[in-house]
């Protein structure tokens, strides 16, 4: 199952490009200062009924070199046959693309990082067709970034760091240093502050240290007139008194959740949305929002409605 901090540990490369540069010194890998950054489809199907996708995929154009292909992939456990899946994208994205190709692969856990730094080999009697070697960013290489200022300075790869150390007790040092990074940042870069605010709502959701974080946002409102997204909700509902209220609350929640994972949102999927009074309904679409990877995905789950059209539900 797809969850948020899946696609939050890969999505960030995309959103924030600049931590491309932190994190390959940190894997002790040359990166141009200077260089553009692309995303290229995650699609590597090639003959259904088998369907392949990347989690990510970034076309690198250095200032000292020539492009290359970056292929991220999101890892929360050891996953039987995953490394061949690995070994696929990487020969299919070359074979495609004629372009060199490294794969990184972020992990949450130790065990997990270790067993992603393969190497992996295809072969047999003494003979070896295809080893795959991944880069792999976690918790053994990915800094502990507790003081303040240094968190300023690269705050995309703080985050990334909150991430990879969510299951470990440094996790709420990092949190508390972001929090007061996020504090300074909206004099100066109020959007900014507010994307990684939510970034990190969505994407530790309902782990201990999305509750850690919940608890530091709300002791101190960093952006006034929002709080976390459930709270917004209900606030909005209390102050306009009417069940009409919360539904509105509610709604800007969900879309504001897809808005942040970069999911395009359909007209079609908007107004059903927007216009859906059931709140315990619509608290089921924000729980989904948060790993679905369509729009309308957000309905698949929902019981049908006597004497009702799916779109009417």
């Amino acid at each position: 199952m797809v969850t948020s901090a899946h696609e939050g540990m890969h999505r960030i490369f995309q959103e924030r490009p600049e931590i491309l540069g932190p994190v390959f010194g940190v894997l002790g890998v040359p990166f141009a200062v200077k260089a553009t950054v692309d995303a290229v489809t995650t699609d590597v199907t090639e003959a259904r009924p088998l369907e392949r996708r990347v989690d990510t995929v970034l076309r690198i154009g250095p200032s000292d070199g020539e492009d290359f292909l970056l292929a991220i992939e999101s890892q929360s456990r050891k996953v039987a046959g995953k490394e061949w899946s690995w070994a696929y994208y990487v020969a299919y994205l070359q074979a495609k693309y004629e372009l060199p190709v490294l794969l990184l692969v972020v992990c949450q856990d130790a065990a997990t990082a270790k067993w992603a730094t393969g190497p992996f080999d295809c072969g047999t009697r003494g003979w070896t067709a295809l080893r795959v070697y991944p880069l792999v960013a976690g918790p053994d290489n990915l800094p502990v970034i507790t003081d303040v200022r240094s968190v300023a300075k690269n705050l995309p790869l703080a985050v990334l760091s909150a991430l990879a150390h969510a299951r470990s007790p440094d996790c709420d040092a990092i949190l508390e240093a972001i929090s007061s990074a996020l504090q300074e940042l909206r004099e100066t870069d109020p959007d900014t502050a507010e994307y990684f605010f939510d970034f990190l709502e969505v994407t530790l959701g309902k782990t201990p240290a999305g509750k850690k974080w919940k608890d530091i946002m709300s002791f101190v409102s960093y952006f006034p007139g929002r709080g976390t997204v459930r709270e917004t909700a209900y606030l909005e509902g209390e102050a306009k008194g009417e069940a009409k209220g919360r539904a509105e609350g509610e709604a800007k929640g969900i879309l504001l959740v897809l808005e942040v994972r970069g999911i395009p949102v359909p007209t079609d999927v908007r107004e059903r949305i927007t216009t859906c009074t059931d709140l315990d309904r619509m608290d089921a679409w924000l729980e989904r929002s948060r790993t679905v990877e369509r729009a309308e995905d957000l309905f698949a789950e929902d019981p049908e409605v006597p004497g009702t059209t799916p779109e009417q539900a």
